[in-house]
């Protein structure tokens, strides 16, 4: 597909990344092969160099992917994307990629736990340290960068409190020290929000969430330009392996289709449900950027297209209270996964931050009292009441 700088998102959503084998066929063909059979000795040898294009070994060069990777880099207005196993696969083969020993990454505080477990348990085995700053605070992030900062690395909106960061003013500051920004764009996508277009270096995502949509495969992506992502991510990839497979290529294309549509769905129940549990009795706090309450509702609108999909509130009572509301729901599905067509509800600091220090977690403000909800597409008045069932026992 040309020229893709002249559609807009829904129709790259459907058509980028995928260009017709001589068969014709209309959907995406799934390449189940592990190796590919060449004309001749020498256009093995020139593939394997990479004097010439095309594909080699399934590892690392396969079409269902490839179109995959095509499509993604266009949505996020990248110039190359690598797809990999999972979204943690992603960060590794990202920070295997561009980091070495003795180079630090200046991240926030509000972040997925397992990143921090990849941060200090791992990396830091490399010589690679990590300093942690609050997300929303443009202040801190400049007192902490040193001369051996490599990446700004961010999550935002954050989870689960869905803390926001003003992207431009830090990409600003990270080329200002030559380092570069990383943004994780997991909750928004790029159909509500587009990083690289505001001066982001990287984009990483667990496409297992939202860009599937359905929560049928496990995936991961990177995204940014042909030197930092085709050459550097792709060596990584090439070299070590955490690969996406055809299979699941082919699912996540399926759930790109639907992107769109899907994101403001999610945002429209999210939008309403925030509203209604900052109404409930128990409910000390909402966290959603869609309210006018959010210390970062400015940003809604402008880095932001909607408030998204995930609300988080703490109720009064710590984790026995939280446990009592998640335990009496009937219909919302209790899993740690988001991005889900199905409401999904979740106790963070006992699931996907559970292995940090209670130091860590008190840090980031993930209390025991915190519940955090991927609000699907079910009917909202439908969720509200399964929610309600919970609030009647507080």
């Amino acid at each position: 597909m040309s020229t893709l700088d002249a559609f807009e998102l829904a129709t790259l959503a459907i058509r980028a990344g995928h260009h017709r084998t001589p068969e014709g066929e209309h959907g995406e063909p799934i390449f189940t092969t592990s190796s590919y059979v060449f004309t001749n000795a020498r256009e093995a040898a020139a593939r394997f160099s990479g004097d010439e294009p095309g594909n080699i070994y399934s590892r690392f060069t396969n079409p269902t992917v490839a179109i995959f990777e095509e499509r993604l880099a266009a949505m996020e207005g990248g110039e190359r994307c690598v797809a990999t196993a999972s979204g943690m696969s992603a960060i590794l083969s990202l920070c295997l990629g561009l980091l070495k020993a003795g180079d630090r990454i200046l991240s926030s505080r509000s972040i997925f736990g397992s990143i921090t477990i990849l941060f200090n348990k791992y990396l830091t085995r490399f010589g690679i340290k990590t300093h942690y700053v609050p997300l929303a605070e443009p202040a801190a992030w400049e007192r902490a960068i040193d001369p051996d900062t490599r990446l700004l690395f961010l999550e935002t909106p954050s989870n689960p409190l869905t803390e926001m960061a003003d992207i431009r003013a830090l990409a600003e500051l990270a080329h200002a020290h030559g380092c570069l920004l990383v943004v994780d764009n997991c909750f928004c996508t790029p159909a509500l929000q587009r990083p690289l277009t505001l001066g982001a270096d990287l984009v990483v995502h667990s496409a297992t969430k939202y860009l599937d949509g359905q929560g049928r495969c496990v995936g991961g992506a990177v995204v940014g330009n042909h030197k930092l992502v085709g050459e550097e991510v792709f060596g990584v990839l090439r070299t070590a392996g955490p690969s996406m497979s055809p299979f699941n290529a082919w699912v996540f294309l399926k759930g790109l289709e639907t992107l769109e549509l899907r994101m403001l769905a999610h945002a429209r129940n999210a939008q309403v449900l925030a509203a209604w549990l900052e109404r409930q009795p128990g409910v000390i706090k909402v966290f959603y950027p869609g309210l006018d309450a959010h210390p970062q509702h400015h940003l809604v609108g402008t880095q932001q297209r909607t408030g998204g999909g995930i609300v988080a509130f703490e109720v009064r009572g710590g984790r026995a209270a939280a446990w009592r509301v998640i335990d009496a729901t009937r219909l919302l599905s209790i899993t740690a996964n988001l991005g889900d067509t199905k409401t999904t509800i979740t106790h963070p600091a006992t699931t996907t931050h559970g292995r940090l220090t209670d130091e860590e977690r008190e840090l980031a403000g993930i209390g025991e009292g915190l519940i955090r909800i991927a609000v699907g597409l079910e009917a909202i008045a439908d969720i509200k009441a399964d929610l309600a069932r919970g609030f009647a026992r507080l």
